[in-house]
């Protein structure tokens, strides 16, 4: 049966969140992560050893930039542990291909960093993006449904700590459910903070802060502004399209 418990976070992420392993908030997340691996393991998605996959591929260190994602896909064959992410298999143009990532591939287009050759981001993560979700777990079939498993105590504290730590983070915050973590990152030292609507579905265009303009016009810009503040940083930018196999060698 599988477990839950905060070995299961890597050491420079435990070290982060400090004192927090001994509050009630996190005594109460564990008892029902535990209670619901124990009744219905099988449709728990992602898989409980992927729940903190986003930790495990960006290090404290290394995290530039910070995605903030609801909580995973409850469809089968998609979570992965990364927010947004999906696995390479599935086509692009397939009716199993999330809004958000078509409209994520949009954007990049138009910023002039071309199309994403498929959904899976570990690119983005391995590179010091951050793809957290606000809950880390979710029922197959029924999205939002662990999200008062006591997920939000340990997402907030995570990004007030690292928001606190790291000065010249950029984070990226899609849609209303994102922007509500706001006072959290302000607390922190000179963040860059880009916020638009969601970019899943029709609410892409929505707010005042439109992910992308009606007919695919003009994007929020959010990848361009992230690289050139990491670059006036002294930071490396993201490479947010991974090449293709024909562009290494072309």
């Amino acid at each position: 049966m599988p477990s839950f418990s905060k070995d299961d976070i890597p050491n420079d992420w435990r070290v982060l969140l400090g004192d927090y392993f001994e509050s009630t908030n996190w005594k109460l997340l564990e008892k029902n992560l535990q209670f619901a691996l124990a009744s219905d393991s099988k449709n728990i998605r992602p898989e409980p050893e992927n729940f903190f996959k986003a930790l495990k591929l960006t290090p404290v260190s290394a995290v530039k930039v910070v995605i903030l994602g609801q909580d995973p896909y409850h469809s089968p064959g998609l979570a992965q542990g990364l927010a947004f992410s999906i696995p390479r298999n599935i086509i692009t143009n397939s009716r199993e291909f999330p809004s958000s990532l078509r409209n994520i591939s949009k954007a990049l287009a138009i910023e002039g960093f071309g199309t994403l050759p498929h959904g899976d981001l570990h690119h983005w993560a391995k590179q010091g993006v951050l793809l957290l979700n606000t809950a880390l777990s979710v029922k197959l079939g029924a999205p939002s449904s662990h999200a008062s498993l006591g997920w939000k105590s340990l997402i907030d504290r995570l990004i007030f700590t690292l928001a606190i730590h790291k000065p010249h983070l950029v984070w990226m915050l899609w849609g209303g459910h994102a922007q509500a973590k706001l006072p959290l990152i302000q607390s922190g030292a000179d963040q860059l903070i880009l916020k638009s609507s969601h970019p899943s579905g029709l609410g892409v265009y929505k707010t005042d802060w439109p992910f992308l303009e009606p007919g695919g016009k003009a994007s929020c810009c959010h990848f361009s502004k992230t690289n050139q503040w990491l670059v006036a940083h002294n930071n490396s930018p993201i490479q947010w399209v991974e090449p293709t196999q024909t562009n290494l060698f072309s």
